[in-house]
């Protein structure tokens, strides 16, 4: 069982090198690292052409470096196409301010091989704030209307029935993925996690799993009723794009979900100190859900410099994973 690590990066030199540390001390080291540079202009490209020169990380790490910044969205979409592409049975998804424990990856490979029946499609990490509490923008939402068995079944490996999940610290089933598709890569950023998840969990199992623990270095402690500013855009449009194109949520769902919503943007509002900013930003992500659509995986990754394998101009290909001689938990 072949794991391969994704993360994402932009212009966070510091917090890249403290999350590849934290990546070399797992119990259960990933078989692979993919680091997809988006364009940074800090030093990030140097530090991670000594790390690969110095080989000192129990893993081959690989760096696909964007010409643009294409947003977490964009990344994961090539990450992780190159994850496929190198035969990955299990793909661990994180930002670059992602900090796992030493167990984060070995508990969720623990939960899916222990799970009952049909292993699930995703399996999410614990996500704390740096000062220890649960971090809002990054809880699971629960399955609404999962059956007693879904619920047995989570709870005897430690863990709950989700509907979705953020990409910090998301261990994805490989063969779920080429079936349903990558993420959409012109999300850009925002909603594109939930769109991922809600549309590889549909009618599939995914677990909530607290043993595994990561912290979040976000900036500032909250959730998604922050005041967002100008990327209010984002929300807004790919929220649109969500519930109009993507097949990851049935009709109830949809109207659940639009509802609660409304709600968080009526909140968002209420505590905004500059509203005639979310105002524009509301109109023209109106304007671009409503009249526009996101372009194809292939012409985003395209335009970064990328093939459609997610490869770079000039990047080196890991050799393939070597099959491991047992099915479980590495120790």
């Amino acid at each position: 069982m072949s794991v391969v690590a994704v993360l994402v990066t932009y212009d966070r030199r510091r917090l890249l090198a403290e999350a590849l540390d934290a990546l070399a001390a797992q119990t259960r080291p990933p078989d692979a690292v993919i680091v997809v540079d988006n364009a940074s202009s800090d030093g990030t490209d140097a530090l991670l052409r000594a790390r690969c020169d110095a080989a000192g990380d129990p893993f081959p790490l690989e760096i696909l470096r964007t010409s643009r910044n294409i947003g977490g969205a964009g990344g994961f979409a090539a990450g992780m196409a190159r994850a496929l592409d190198r035969g990955a049975s299990l793909i661990w998804l994180m930002d670059d301010d992602t900090v796992p424990e030493p167990s984060a990856l070995s508990a969720l490979v623990a939960a899916r091989y222990r799970y009952a029946g049909t292993p699930p499609a995703v399996v999410a990490s614990r996500v704390l704030w740096t000062d220890g509490r649960d971090h809002p923008m990054n809880t699971p939402r629960d399955k609404p209307g999962a059956t007693k068995a879904e619920r047995e079944a989570a709870r005897a490996v430690g863990c709950r029935p989700i509907r979705s999940a953020s990409f910090v610290s998301l261990l994805v089933d490989a063969a779920v993925v080429r079936e349903r598709g990558l993420p959409v890569a012109d999300y850009f950023l925002w909603n594109d996690d939930f769109e991922f998840t809600t549309r590889l969990l549909r009618g599939r199992r995914g677990l909530y799993c607290p043993d595994s623990r990561v912290v979040h270095k976000t900036g500032t402690f909250g959730g998604t009723e922050a005041d967002p500013g100008e990327r209010f855009f984002y929300e807004v449009r790919n929220k649109i794009w969500l519930f109009t194109r993507s097949p990851g949520l049935a009709p109830a769902e949809r109207a659940l979900y639009a509802g609660s919503t409304l709600r968080r943007w009526s909140h968002t509002f209420a505590g905004s100190a500059d509203r005639a900013v979310l105002r524009r930003a509301l109109a023209r992500g109106v304007r671009a859900g409503v009249l526009g659509r996101p372009r194809p995986n292939s012409s985003v990754l395209r335009e970064a410099g990328l093939d459609r394998d997610g490869m770079a101009a000039g990047s080196t290909a890991l050799p393939p994973p070597t099959p491991d001689d047992h099915p479980g938990p590495r120790e």
